[in-house]
């Protein structure tokens, strides 16, 4: 299998954990990728017109996109269950929690974008000011979630993980460990994971 990533990219993140975390990762061919708004890559493009990191290319040529689907391709190949409740109720607790997570990391990505992307002048404040707000009342809801904190490691604290990760990478002046001391504990736990610690983003 190959993976377009990037080492910068928190979904792409999110999968490496997973691949370490399922004994999948030696099993994977990194491929490094560049995608920017505004940029065009027709390379890319062909694999997925959506031109998102990452995408699974399977040995057969198929292809998985979303960093989710890929973690759950993932988690089924080594057997279900491990990152992923099989079914019941818990089940769909997981996947809506992982799909706040998704979401806070788009409104982030998207508030990364306007300040560095979008041109001086045209930038519209309120617009990102509404963006991040959704991922920092992301976060007060993940502060109060002490189950999500202290249960077996699985895609919604490896969401999480990439949340925190990328608000330490693009947003490091944010002051989310003051503001949420019980996630910058979490934080400091997970990141004792081998699995954590070798994703960490290098220096932005």
């Amino acid at each position: 299998m190959k993976l377009s990533f990037s080492p910068a990219s928190p979904f792409a993140r999110k999968v490496r954990i997973a691949a370490i975390e399922t004994g999948l990762i030696d099993k994977i061919e990194f491929i490094s990728a560049t995608v920017a708004p505004g940029t065009a890559n027709e390379e890319y493009s062909k694999i997925t017109p959506l031109k998102k990191l990452p995408v699974l290319i399977l040995d057969n040529g198929d292809v998985i996109l979303d960093s989710y689907v890929i973690v759950e391709y993932l988690d089924e190949l080594a057997g279900g269950g491990r990152l992923i409740p099989a079914s019941g109720a818990t089940r769909w607790q997981v996947k809506t929690d992982h799909a706040l997570l998704q979401g806070m990391l788009d409104a982030m990505l998207l508030c990364r974008y306007e300040k560095m992307v979008r041109p001086q002048g045209l930038q519209w404040q309120a617009w990102s000011d509404d963006h991040w707000n959704r991922a920092w009342t992301g976060m007060a809801r993940f502060e109060n979630k002490p189950e999500v904190l202290s249960r077996p490691f699985d895609i919604v604290q490896i969401g999480l993980v990439c949340v925190l990760g990328y608000a330490d990478f693009r947003f490091a002046d944010c002051g989310w460990r003051k503001a949420f001391p019980k996630l910058d504990a979490f934080h400091q736990r997970m990141l004792e994971r081998p699995s954590v610690k070798i994703s960490v983003p290098p220096a932005a």
